[in-house]
């Protein structure tokens, strides 16, 4: 196990002090942080039943087609290659200067 470095121990001390002493002199500064992290808690434990993911139905869902019958269903169209005469020039001239 790694050891904490000095500089770390003394900072979370510190702000361990800092806590508690917020605490003990003015405790109003904590009830809304500790009251919306509450609510968060128990939305995220308890959700509404509108945001529950609901299981899908059977017939909701079409099986997929076999490969065969997909096969048969796209047909390709069997079309010759065929040659585009270029234009190119007898002198060699650059085009673009």
């Amino acid at each position: 196990m790694r050891r904490m470095h000095p500089g770390m121990i003394i900072i979370l001390s510190l702000m361990v002090i800092g806590i508690i002493w917020m605490l003990l002199t003015n405790p109003g500064y904590f009830i809304i942080p500790i009251a919306v992290l509450g609510v968060i808690y128990l939305l995220y434990k308890f959700p509404p039943s509108r945001f529950r993911s609901k299981p899908a139905s059977p017939s909701r869902y079409k099986p997929a087609q076999p490969m065969q019958a997909k096969a048969k269903s796209t047909r390709k169209k069997n079309i010759p290659f065929r040659v585009i005469e270029g234009g190119k020039d007898d002198d060699n001239v650059p085009k673009y200067h």
